[in-house]
């Protein structure tokens, strides 16, 4: 499930995690690409060893990838400010470590998406261990207090493949949803398990909404490359497929709630792609007369 893959960081065997920082031997080093994590942070180089003792960047890589999943939630506009000070520490004169109110804010929101999967905070971002804000440390970018960003709640529902018992069951859903698209995802390889998914160049969007038309693909890429889990339930296993896919846009992002295969057996689905064309929303639902636009 969502955070299958974080489980492992709950076993970790640190050893006076922040206390042990070894500066003697630290160095510099370029952030690289394939960190999808921190790369694009804002600054271009980390320290090694990083503020959670991974000394080598494929270490780092492999255990920062764990986190994109929660990540992909965005329970915190500033999740990865955090997690970047950790895994990816800014390259300077000296260490510096995130505030302590930074990560509680981040924890308050956080780490009620993880408890849905049975999950606490793992015990290695306890936030006491982290300097208060009147020392120098890394503070929180967001002021919850003057934002107008709500605060996501916590949602213990991944989204899967839907067996729909009718077209019409389906043509409401497309109505009560903000974009509706049939695309092809293509699996990259088959060791990663992060980020490894492709879409098609072609795409046929059924219902645009507010997902324009021109960035409906790199809306949808991004959407491949952070909603790991959402992707890897849909795909259930497989190399490729053709898939239906609706849902909301929020913050400027695709937020999938509902994933149909396309395939010659699900009648259903191709039914109710041929009659959203002419399909009327019904109007105490609260939508415009022309469900497309």
């Amino acid at each position: 499930k969502l955070l299958a893959l974080l489980g492992y960081l709950l076993i970790w065997d640190f050893v006076g995690v922040f206390g042990s920082y070894r500066r003697s031997a630290s160095r510099c080093t370029s952030i690289p690409r394939n960190m999808a994590l921190c790369y694009d942070i804002g600054y271009t180089e980390m320290r090694l060893p990083n503020l959670l003792d991974h000394e080598t960047m494929t270490e780092a890589i492999q255990q920062s990838s764990s986190w994109l999943p929660l990540l992909a939630r965005e329970c915190h506009p500033d999740a990865r400010i955090f997690l970047c000070s950790l895994f990816a520490p800014i390259c300077l004169d000296r260490v510096i470590s995130p505030c302590r109110s930074l990560c509680e804010a981040v924890r308050g929101s956080c780490a009620p998406v993880m408890a849905c999967y049975g999950y606490p905070w793992p015990e290695i971002l306890n936030c006491n261990k982290f300097p208060e804000d009147h020392e120098l440390c890394i503070a929180s970018i967001t002021n919850e207090s003057t934002s107008s960003r709500r605060m996501p709640r916590a949602s213990c529902r991944d989204c899967e493949l839907e067996e729909p018992s009718s077209p019409k069951e389906i043509l409401e859903n497309f109505c009560t949803s903000d974009f509706a698209v049939k695309i092809r995802i293509s699996r990259k390889n088959k060791t990663s398990a992060i980020a490894d998914f492709d879409l098609d160049s072609k795409l046929e969007v059924l219902k645009h909404g507010p997902l324009l038309k021109t960035e409906a693909h790199p809306k949808l890429q991004q959407w491949l490359d952070l909603d790991a889990t959402c992707v890897h339930n849909i795909m259930r296993g497989t190399n490729t497929g053709v898939y239906v896919i609706s849902g909301d846009m929020q913050s400027g992002k695709i937020v999938v709630h509902k994933a149909y295969a396309w395939h010659k057996k699900n009648r259903n689905l191709q039914t109710a792609a041929r009659r959203w064309k002419h399909y009327k929303c019904r109007k105490d639902l609260g939508f415009k007369k022309n469900p497309r636009s």
